[in-house]
C-alpha cells in the first residue's frame, strides 16, 4: 500500500500498465487491512455499529474506483459518454455472484461432499431487502438517468437494512487469520491498531483509486482494449478479492454458510449503497441538483444493469429456501462465464431473460418454502427472536 501514497504524494507516474498494476496492488493489500481491521473491531464496539462500519468499509474500495469514476464523468460529458462508473459497478455485482457464490459452494462440497449449502435462518432478512433492491433497481433501465431521488431511495434502504440487522442478537465474534492475531491483542494495542490500520488503508485507497482507474483507461487506449471491458471486469478484481478470500477461508474452515452469509450481506451494501451513491458524486462533480437527474445512462448501460439485477432476481430465487445446490452453484457461473466477452446487444438481452426464467422457475419449484422464510424475515423485522440454523420447514 505505502508505494500507492508515495507515487500519489509525489506525482509519480510510469507507463500505464505498470502504474495500474502498483496502484492495483496497492488497493488490493489496502482492501485486505480493512477487512482484518473491521472484523476485529467487532470486539470493541457495539454489535450495531461494527455493522455499520463493516458494511460501509466493505464497500469503500469498490466506491473509491466507482467515485472517480463518476466524478470524472460528471467534470466532463465525454467521460460521461464512456460509462466506465456503471461498467465497474455491474462488474463488481457480478462478479460477485457469478464467481464468488460458485467459489464458496466447490470449496464447501471440496470438504464435506454435501450437495446442499445452508445458510443461517437469519439471512431471511438481507434475502428481503436484497430482493427490495432488485426489483427497484430493474426499473432504472426504464429512464435515462440513474437520479439524486435513487440516491436518496437506496441509500434510505442501506440504512433500513442496517438498523433492522443491527437489532438481532450477535451470533458471536469468531475471528480467523489476521483479524484472530489483532484480536489476541491486548484491549489498549488492540484498539490503536484497529484505528491505524482503517485510517492507513482509507488513505492508500483514496490515494489510489484514481491513478488506477487512470491506468486502466490509459492501457485500454494503447493496447486497444475496450476501456469499458477493462473497467468492468479488471478493477473489480482488486476490491472484490478480498471479501471473496475471506469467504473462501471461512469455507475451507467449515464456516460455509458464514462464508455465503457474508457475500449475500456485500451483494446488499453494493446494490444499495454503492449504486446509490454514483448520481451523488457525479451531481457534486456536475455541479448541478435535481432530484430526477443524475448519472446519464445510455443504451449499453441500460443493459448492463438490466442484465445485472436479472442476475440478482435469479441469486434470490436461489436462496428464498436458504440453501443452494450443486445445480443452482454451477448455473449461476456457467450463466456468468458465458456472457462474459459478449458484446452484442441482443445476446446481453437473452441472457437477462434466461435470468428471469430461471428465477420464476425456481421461485415455482421452492412455492412451499417462500412463506416460512418470509415468516422468518417478517419476524426478524418485529424483533422477534429466531431460531439460528436450519432450513425452515415448508407449511
Amino acid at each position: 500500500g505505502a508505494p500507492g501514497i508515495v507515487m500519489r504524494l509525489n506525482g509519480i507516474h510510469t507507463e500505464p500498465l505498470l502504474d495500474a498494476g502498483i496502484f492495483g496492488v496497492a488497493i488490493l493489500a489496502a482492501a485486505f487491512l480493512l477487512s482484518w481491521a473491521a472484523e476485529a473491531s467487532e470486539l470493541e464496539i457495539s454489535q450495531g455499529l461494527a455493522l455499520a462500519v463493516i458494511a460501509l468499509i466493505a464497500v469503500l474500495p469498490e466506491y473509491a474506483v466507482d467515485a472517480v469514476l463518476a466524478w470524472k464523468a460528471g467534470a466532463d460529458p465525454a467521460e460521461a459518454e464512456k460509462g466506465l462508473a456503471v461498467a465497474n459497478m455491474t462488474g463488481g455485482n457480478r462478479l460477485l455472484i457469478g464467481v464468488a457464490w460458485p467459489l464458496v459452494f466447490v470449496l464447501f462440497y471440496y470438504r464435506t461432499k454435501i450437495r446442499e449449502l445452508v445458510v443461517d435462518r437469519h439471512r431471511s432478512l438481507e434475502l428481503v431487502f436484497l430482493a427490495v433492491a432488485t426489483l427497484y433497481v430493474i426499473f432504472i433501465p426504464l429512464r435515462h438517468h440513474i437520479t439524486l431521488l435513487d440516491t436518496v431511495l437506496l441509500v434510505s434502504l442501506f440504512a433500513a437494512y442496517v438498523y433492522f440487522t443491527a437489532r438481532q442478537e450477535s451470533e458471536g465474534t469468531e475471528l480467523v487469520g489476521p483479524s484472530e492475531t489483532i484480536g489476541r491483542l491486548p484491549r489498549p494495542q488492540r484498539r490503536v491498531a484497529i484505528i491505524g490500520i482503517l485510517v492507513y488503508s482509507a488513505a492508500v485507497i483514496f490515494a489510489s483509486a484514481e491513478p488506477f482507474a487512470d491506468g486502466l483507461v490509459e492501457t485500454g487506449q494503447s493496447f486497444g482494449i475496450s476501456e469499458f471491458f477493462l473497467i468492468q471486469w479488471l478493477a473489480p478484481l482488486a476490491s472484490e478479492s478480498p471479501e471473496v478470500l475471506v469467504a473462501s477461508l471461512l469455507a475451507w474452515r467449515g464456516r460455509a454458510g458464514a462464508g455465503m452469509g457474508a457475500l449475500i450481506s456485500s451483494k446488499v451494501n453494493q446494490w444499495t449503497l454503492l449504486i446509490g451513491t454514483l448520481p451523488l458524486a457525479y451531481s457534486i462533480s456536475a455541479g448541478e441538483f435535481s432530484l430526477l437527474g443524475g448519472l446519464p445512462l445510455d443504451g449499453r448501460q441500460r443493459e448492463e444493469i438490466f442484465l445485472t439485477a436479472a442476475q440478482s432476481a435469479f441469486a434470490v430465487a436461489v436462496f428464498m429456501n436458504l440453501r443452494m445446490s450443486a445445480r443452482e452453484a454451477a448455473a449461476l457461473f456457467i450463466l456468468f462465464a458465458t456472457q462474459l466477452f459478449i458484446t452484442n446487444e441482443m445476446v446481453r438481452v437473452w441472457y437477462a431473460a434466461a435470468y428471469a426464467v430461471l428465477c420464476v422457475v425456481l421461485l415455482v419449484v421452492h412455492r412451499r418454502e417462500l412463506r416460512p422464510t418470509m415468516r422468518i424475515a417478517y419476524n426478524l423485522l418485529r424483533g422477534r427472536e429466531v431460531e439460528a440454523g436450519g432450513v425452515p420447514a415448508p407449511d
